[in-house]
């Protein structure tokens, strides 16, 4: 073989093409081989938001080193939760993708009525709880981390009031706002927390504005459900606290980001497209938290945490991958002032996968 041929088949060629408005990501060796599968993935905002999607990207390129020239990938970006999503998953079935990613709650219906159309394909869908035989679910703890905050956030405030950005009424984002505030008020009876619902997840202006208000309103600590680093900027120059969300994002915002919640999907995927090459892959649910390394949290700030604040934070995170500490031990409370779980138990994940309700002490009202 020459090498010039060498270099040809070692080559990755990155084919950017607009379908329906969305760009359409390609990466795979010139010399395809028929026994390489097609991973596809759908984004709802661009790997580039340092956020939700970028870390699924990050994941999507930690599969392709670890898989190498077995499989090729391929990502749509910047799909909406509608019927558009429809037409892009689908673009990547018709295309000859073996598994498709789609990574948005929203994206739920819009997978099933494509798995219907394609029993051949395998689909896997991200923070869902719908199934069927070609397709999967997976999620991570991220209301673990939120715990973690929760109690660096109780410590932290001087106003007592806390800023939280949520993204959509759903059981994952209610699940870590009552996380969150479990944590804080344990170690803060006196905290309260005002919440701003973005109904979005990626739009940095919509972002800032919600952080903006909160600070307004007295907030000096922003927390997020949403997917850019726009509010711990709008924290940083308001000269307040923030914490990242998905990643670190502390390179955007140092004076303000104390830490952040990570999701590590990498191991998942790489997995999951193995199973699809060696032709053993089945539908599951998965949910993986801090003890199995798909939730971690980002360096604390020594900068703005003291070391004994940082070494409680460790230590709350190693209690509760050894499963000593969990983020819905009992006795908890309803708004209703109901007991929903009792002392020396926790909540199961039936009732962690469907909540729809906040913890007592929260004052705001879960949208309807």
């Amino acid at each position: 073989m020459t090498k010039q041929l060498k270099i040809i088949l070692s080559l990755v060629l990155l084919a950017v093409i607009i379908v329906g408005g969305y760009f359409v990501t390609t990466n795979k060796s010139e010399v395809e081989s028929s026994d390489e599968k097609k991973i596809g993935f759908i984004y709802i905002g661009p790997p580039g938001d340092h956020g939700w999607t970028y870390m699924h990207d990050q994941a999507r390129q930690f599969m392709e080193k670890e898989l190498g020239s077995s499989i090729s990938t391929t990502y749509i970006e910047g799909v909406p939760e509608n019927a558009d999503a429809v037409r892009a998953i689908r673009k990547l079935a018709e295309s000859g993708h073996d598994l498709i990613f789609t990574t948005s709650f929203n994206y739920m219906d819009q997978t099933l009525e494509v798995a219907k159309e394609f029993p051949d394909v395998k689909f896997e869908h991200a923070t869902g709880f719908k199934r069927t035989d070609n397709v999967s679910t997976y999620a991570a703890r991220f209301y673990e981390g939120r715990t973690v905050i929760g109690h660096i956030a109780g410590k932290m405030t001087k106003s007592n009031t806390i800023g939280y950005i949520a993204s959509f009424p759903i059981p994952e984002v209610i699940r870590g706002i009552n996380a969150f505030y479990l944590a804080a008020s344990k170690v803060n009876p006196d905290v309260k927390i005002k919440i701003i619902w973005a109904y979005t997840w990626y739009d940095p202006g919509k972002e800032a504005d919600a952080a903006n208000t909160l600070i307004n309103q007295g907030a000096d600590i922003i927390v997020q459900h949403t997917d850019t680093f726009a509010p711990c900027q709008a924290a940083e120059k308001a000269g307040v606290l923030a914490f990242g969300q998905a990643s670190n994002q502390e390179e955007f915002c140092p004076n303000a980001h104390m830490t952040a919640i990570e999701d590590i999907w990498g191991d998942y995927y790489t997995a999951r497209a193995k199973a699809i090459v060696e032709g053993n892959w089945t539908s599951t649910d998965t949910w993986g938290g801090m003890d199995t390394g798909m939730v971690k949290m980002s360096p604390y700030n020594e900068k703005i945490l003291s070391p004994e604040l940082i070494a409680e934070a460790k230590a709350l995170e190693e209690s509760i991958k050894d499963g000593s500490t969990h983020s819905f031990a009992g006795p908890i409370y309803n708004q209703a002032g109901e007991l929903v779980v009792a002392e020396g138990s926790v909540a199961d994940d039936g009732m962690l996968a469907g909540m729809m309700f906040y913890v007592q002490g929260i004052e705001d009202q879960v949208p309807q």
